[in-house]
């Protein structure tokens, strides 16, 4: 079983930064895939960008130039590094870490963007 604790949201003004993290615990293998997903009020939650355990990542469209997904292997962590903010950006960020044995979500993290 794994356990994924996300930490660093805030409310932030339009232009802002933030970073958020991710500590995962428990049963997790060499190989996997972390990412950060966001769900708005009213929409259906939706991929923001991923990153494999060796470095690999995906970001989805809306965020590409803005934000950065890094990860310490040694730590368990997985990072999410969020310029140039928008209120569009306003959602509950999720961590998720996919392996061969187990596909598991943290609680969320809420980030409000102001205009």
């Amino acid at each position: 079983q794994v356990q994924l604790v996300e930490s660093g949201g805030d409310l932030v003004q339009a232009g802002g930064s933030l970073r958020l993290s991710c500590v995962a615990s428990g049963s997790i293998l060499r190989i996997n895939t972390m990412g950060w997903y966001r769900q708005a009020p009213g929409k259906q939650r939706e991929l923001v960008g991923t990153i494999t355990s060796i470095g690999s990542t995906n970001y989805a469209d809306s965020v590409k130039g803005r934000f950065t997904i890094s990860r310490d292997n040694a730590k368990n962590t997985v990072y999410l590094q969020m310029n140039s903010l928008k209120p569009e950006d306003t959602a509950l960020y999720y961590c998720n870490l996919k392996q061969a044995i187990s596909d598991a979500w943290g609680r969320g993290t809420q980030v409000t963007v102001s205009s």
